[in-house]
């Protein structure tokens, strides 16, 4: 197996057999947003920095880079790879941008147009009210064409034409969406967890329904699909910011459903939720049924979906902060 999780100052490069992990932590003095990597190229990953930028390692881990630093700003807050072409990444930033590189990540250019939407004067990131970031891009792997950009907060767009023109948001799309998914056997199909609930659309985002039976938390932050059933879907929800990010007051939980099924609360299962537990950030492993998650309280992984997890044997709780980012590149 190999991963990349983020915390604040740190990244996690995890590798090796599950009984014999090789750990390699890096990257202490900057806070981190978002971490990406592709299996087609698993040395390679991509770390974003609110306060230093962007940061490459071709190494899977040992070392880390600035890259970028001439075009982008210092604040890079999400991160996508094209599922069309491993060289073709994006990158979200605050203010709100976008910006591209076709050749890895050494140059990048900005697609421009996205402030020009008629929403985006009412796009406002609550703690920071005078200004807002790109918090999640999605590249749709039945067409690389089209990306969904979630703007923190104020709206969920899209271009049709890989950031050359944009288009805004659609009324029935949530506002404050923090993580979107979407699956190659599936086409058309997104899932979105937002601040304001959670939403899904069957039409490449030109509708979205909100399908909450059984979600007792409206606050909601990761979502992974199974890599074998779009049917089977986890979430990670709780009752408000402060009880999904805050150490002190945390209080989150883990739902799952599967197909038309209303949620599922999956309590007792390994993985810490409820009282004390941060939201955890999921990542889709690379087999059928597996998952990884991470929290304040470590690194897990399950094989069956989320029936029951298992503690990664890696030095994350010496951190204990609210996890940023995870990747998993085999």
């Amino acid at each position: 197996m190999h991963l990349y999780a983020a915390a604040d100052g740190a990244v996690l490069s995890v590798s090796g057999p599950l009984d014999d992990l090789r750990t390699r932590r890096r990257l202490g003095d900057s806070r981190i947003e978002c971490v990406a990597a592709d299996d087609r190229v698993p040395e390679r990953a991509f770390c974003g920095t609110f306060d230093s930028g962007l940061l490459r390692t071709t190494d899977g881990g040992d070392t880390w880079e600035p890259v970028g630093a001439d075009t982008l700003p210092e604040s890079i807050t999400s991160l996508a790879i094209s599922p069309a072409d491993p060289d073709t990444i994006y990158a979200g930033t605050e203010p709100s941008a976008v910006f591209r590189s076709t050749d890895g990540g050494a140059t990048w250019g900005e697609l421009t147009g996205l402030t020009a939407l008629p929403s985006s004067s009412r796009w406002a990131f609550p703690p920071r009210p005078h200004t807002h970031h790109v918090r999640w891009i999605e590249v749709d792997p039945s067409d690389p064409a089209r990306l969904f950009v979630a703007v923190e907060a104020g709206a969920l767009v899209r271009s049709l034409d890989g950031g050359e023109t944009w288009q805004d948001r659609v009324p029935t799309s949530k506002r404050d969406t923090h993580s979107m998914a979407t699956h190659p056997d599936r086409p058309g199909h997104v899932w979105g967890a937002a601040g304001d609930g959670y939403a899904e659309s069957d039409d490449g985002g030109e509708t979205w329904t909100t399908p909450t039976d059984g979600l007792g938390h409206g606050y909601c932050w990761s979502v992974a699909v199974d890599r074998a059933d779009p049917q089977s879907v986890l979430l990670t929800a709780a009752r408000s910011p402060m009880r999904a990010h805050n150490v002190g007051s945390a209080e989150s939980y883990l739902y799952r459903t599967r197909g038309e099924s209303a949620w599922e609360r999956l309590d007792d299962t390994g993985l810490p939720t409820g009282g004390g537990a941060t939201r955890a950030v999921l990542a889709t492993g690379l087999a059928g049924g597996e998952c990884y998650a991470v929290n304040d309280h470590g690194l897990y992984r399950t094989t069956d979906f989320g029936d029951s997890w298992t503690l990664l044997d890696v030095p994350w709780t010496d951190t204990r902060r609210t996890a940023a980012g995870l990747t998993v590149v085999g």
